[in-house]
């Protein structure tokens, strides 16, 4: 470089010394750059934020730095709080840090939720590191306590968290979630947590922002249900996130439907794999929701019922693709609705106790191609292809 030409012979070598001295006196020796005694009285200044977060401390969390969402914290009932410093870019007296959080929400978490964080520090007067603001990190979804203060209501059986809604209307959530969870457990059957925690924001924005996702992925949508397929049972409760817009223009009978079906994806989480395909996760929690409603198959399927009088039947059963939310409501719903009916289908001409083998059967197969056909010949006694026949069969005879 032009620098380096102009220092030559003894002269260049020892202005080349002289700068690697300063520059082990400003960064350190041995190797181990400066970053690394950063990193570690960051990671400190992290551990005391969160012993003060679970001591309810607002002063100690204060002197960690920037509190302007503690007292949203308040009313959520935590049995741990902990960040683990993964990166850390310094530049002079500011550093901006990514951290995964980890945290459990008491008597509902049997293992932590993980959630991405970045936070914003800067050295004060003494040299220490202070947070100026912590935030989800890029690509992770917000946390209910980013979007306001939390209120809570414990029901007998949930957990129901609120941001700017009132108590009466989250003893709703509650009192309708505390219906959904015995009913599941009659149906499923009660090997699993039998708990669940709703979390109701402002607004459908706000829905998407706890999702990570696009307002109109979810509009329209009453509620959805978080988790990963296949989890193991040490895993977190799954969150039931309500889309107050969509959900509140719903009457009772709708209300209670869609808090069982999604109580129902809770209870079937550790047996919905990769191989269960749409059609029967979400015939199945539908089939659950609409047990005890009073609801006609014409009543709880019009668009199915529309397309079977026009002679519009379906021929075959709805694929993922069908689930989607392209825009066209209509044919969303009557993935739903076929996907309801070919659970009910093998509840009227099987049994309740077989729909619940088959769905597990399902589920139990390492990969897709092969599930369905494998659990109907083993646990229906029946082929994929006599299946969809009688399915189109009690389409026409329910709804023709």
């Amino acid at each position: 470089m032009a620098g380096r030409r102009r220092a030559s012979g003894a002269r260049g070598t020892r202005v080349v010394v002289a700068l690697c001295l300063l520059l082990v006196s400003l960064v350190g020796c041995g190797g181990r750059p400066a970053t690394d005694s950063a990193k570690a009285e960051v990671q400190q200044v992290l551990d005391r934020r969160a012993a003060a977060i679970l001591d309810h401390d607002e002063t100690a969390f204060l002197r960690s730095g920037a509190g302007d969402w503690f007292g949203n914290l308040g009313a959520v009932p935590l049995a741990d709080w902990s960040y683990r410093l993964t990166t850390l870019r310094r530049t002079g007296d500011t550093a901006l840090a990514d951290a995964e959080l980890r945290y459990r929400v008491q008597g509902h978490d049997r293992a932590p939720v993980s959630v991405g964080r970045t936070l914003s520090l800067r050295l004060d007067v003494e040299g220490h590191w202070y947070v100026e603001a912590e935030r989800p990190a890029k690509g992770s979804a917000e946390q209910l306590w980013d979007q306001g203060e939390v209120s809570a209501v414990h029901g007998d059986d949930s957990l129901v968290l609120g941001v700017g809604q009132s108590d009466a209307a989250l003893r709703s959530y509650a009192e309708l979630a505390d219906h959904a969870v015995p009913a599941v457990s009659q149906a499923w059957g009660s090997n699993w947590p039998r708990r669940v925690v709703i979390l109701v924001p402002m607004s459908l924005g706000d829905m998407a922002g706890l999702l990570g996702s696009p307002e109109s992925s979810y509009r329209g949508i009453a509620a959805v249900t978080t988790g990963e397929t296949g989890a193991p049972a040490s895993a977190p409760a799954d969150r039931i996130i309500v889309n107050p817009d969509a959900y509140g223009v719903l009457g009772s009978t709708g209300k209670q439907v869609v808090l069982t079906h999604e109580t129902t994806h809770v209870a079937t989480r550790a047996h919905t794999t990769e191989a269960t395909p749409l059609w029967l996760s979400e015939g199945y929690a539908d089939w659950i929701g609409y047990l005890g409603s009073g609801r006609s198959p014409s009543q709880a399927a019009p668009e199915l019922w529309q397309a079977v009088t026009e002679g519009r039947a379906p021929q075959t059963l709805p694929t993922d693709e069908d689930f989607g939310f392209s825009g066209d409501a209509g044919r969303l719903a009557r993935a739903y609705e076929s996907g309801w009916l070919a659970c009910r289908l093998i509840a009227d001409r099987w049994g309740e106790v077989r729909l619940a083998e088959f769905y597990r059967a399902v589920g139990a197969h390492e990969r897709r191609a092969g599930a369905v056909e494998g659990a109907l010949k083993d646990v229906l006694g029946t082929s994929l292809e006599e299946f969809t026949g009688e399915w189109r069969d009690y389409l026409r005879a329910q709804l023709g």
